[in-house]
């Protein structure tokens, strides 16, 4: 389990760039220590979220979600996001390089938390 802190700024519009690996068979999951621009746990109280992932071969190209995120808000006033997939998720994606994001919503207002690029390598061993 990875985790990353970022930087979340909501009146920006513009997401973290975080790049993240999967290995396929394998339970994936990060977590995001999130900060505001004062260096502070954004505090996520009455936030929900949402994730996916998607297969990205070239400019333009749109296949739709190759899976979605399990996410979770870990701790609402300590800025704490977990994403995640199981390992018949993971198994399920074909080697090779994805973009995801992950979405924050308050009320009807929905701001991109972060997004980039994510590579898949299908292990070895079973």
């Amino acid at each position: 389990m990875a985790t990353k802190t970022i930087t979340f700024d909501p009146d920006s519009g513009v997401p973290y760039g975080a790049n993240l690996t999967i290995y396929g068979g394998t339970d994936f999951s990060t977590t995001f220590n999130v900060k505001t621009t004062a260096n502070a746990a954004f505090n996520f109280t009455s936030y929900s979220g949402a994730g996916a992932i998607s297969k990205s071969v070239a400019v333009g190209a749109t296949f739709g979600a190759a899976d979605t995120f399990i996410v979770g808000i870990t701790s609402a006033l300590g800025g704490v996001i977990k994403i995640s997939l199981t390992d018949t998720e993971t198994a399920n994606l074909n080697e090779g390089r994805y973009v995801y994001d992950v979405l924050v919503t308050i009320g009807s207002s929905t701001y991109p938390l972060v997004r980039g690029n994510v590579l898949v390598y299908n292990t070895i061993s079973s």
